[in-house]
């Protein structure tokens, strides 16, 4: 399973909740007509949910959405705070140059001199571009994940090259 969001609050009262998408173009999971739901985003509790509708919501990055299962706002709040899932197979292929975050979770990063800088443990979004979560041991870097710092990206070698040195 691929974890696309988090539902983070009802909307309404017909039975719509938030969701809190983790990458971009949350708009095109409407054209999948079923999301997986589950309180652990590591575990295998998910539970299918037939999307009913799906649209944006205020920033560009926001979504709403409703769920045939979902009927009220007591159903909406009883799903709050569940992650948002679908199998690897239901997700279109990514384009050359793009990857699914979960993809890069879990890959070395190395610097250009060879340095091994850590390992992937998450992404953030900042809103201006997302954020590799590197940890090494103790240490934690934050490396902006745009091409100016991530010169390669090898999911075969499982590896990601950046321009970044060990000291910054």
């Amino acid at each position: 399973m691929i974890v696309l969001g988090r539902v983070v609050a009802p909307y309404g009262v017909g039975g719509w909740v938030k969701v809190h998408p983790f990458g971009d173009d949350p708009l095109s999971w409407k054209k999948m007509p079923q999301w997986w739901l589950g309180a652990d985003s590591e575990g295998s509790d998910w539970k299918p949910y037939t999307l009913k509708g799906c649209k944006a919501h205020g920033k560009a990055d926001a979504l709403v959405a409703a769920f045939e299962e979902v009927p009220d706002r007591n159903a909406a709040e009883a799903i709050d705070g569940l992650y948002i899932a679908v199998p690897r197979d239901a997700l279109p292929k990514p384009a050359e140059d793009e990857y699914y975050w979960a993809d890069l979770i879990g890959l070395e990063v190395v610097n250009a001199s060879g340095v091994c800088l850590g390992v992937v443990k998450g992404l953030l979004s900042t809103g201006a571009h997302d954020v590799l979560e590197v940890q090494d041991g103790e240490i934690e870097r934050l490396i902006p994940f745009v091409a100016r710092y991530v010169t390669e990206v090898d999911a075969v070698a499982r590896r990601i090259v950046v321009e970044w040195e060990a000291d910054w």
